[in-house]
């Protein structure tokens, strides 16, 4: 990105709440890059991705076993005392987002609840 060799990012989504987009753990780093360079930043993702109930707040991320970052082969490279968080998600809050592809449309900001569901009654 820094570059200029890359114009435009475009993410999945395995939800997408009133105020977020929740991905693979990195999905936030892509978005603070994009924006901070100016670079469009686009979550491809189906209205079924969608949850329209709950906010950013509401989810609780799923944490991997900490031998994922702590070993590799037989080989322990953390001290047992250390604390470890291995999330396997992230939250790129929408605000970040240029717009959200989906199978009936592109949603671009502000992105309202209206908005989805409008979309989703249309199925």
């Amino acid at each position: 990105m820094r570059t200029g060799k890359i114009d435009a990012v475009v993410v999945g989504a395995d939800r997408i709440t009133r105020d977020a987009v929740f991905n693979k753990i990195g999905t936030y780093m892509h978005a603070v890059c994009a924006y901070h360079h100016k670079i469009p930043f686009y979550v491809a993702a189906p209205l079924s991705t969608f949850d329209t109930e709950n906010r950013e707040r509401d989810v609780i991320i799923e944490e991997r076993g900490r031998e994922e970052v702590t070993t590799m082969g037989s080989r322990t490279f953390v001290p047992a005392a250390c604390a470890v968080k291995n999330f396997a998600f992230d939250a790129t809050p929408l605000d970040l987002v240029t717009a959200i592809i989906t199978e009936r449309g592109v949603l671009r900001p502000p992105i309202g609840i209206d908005s989805i569901l409008s979309l989703k009654s249309t199925q």
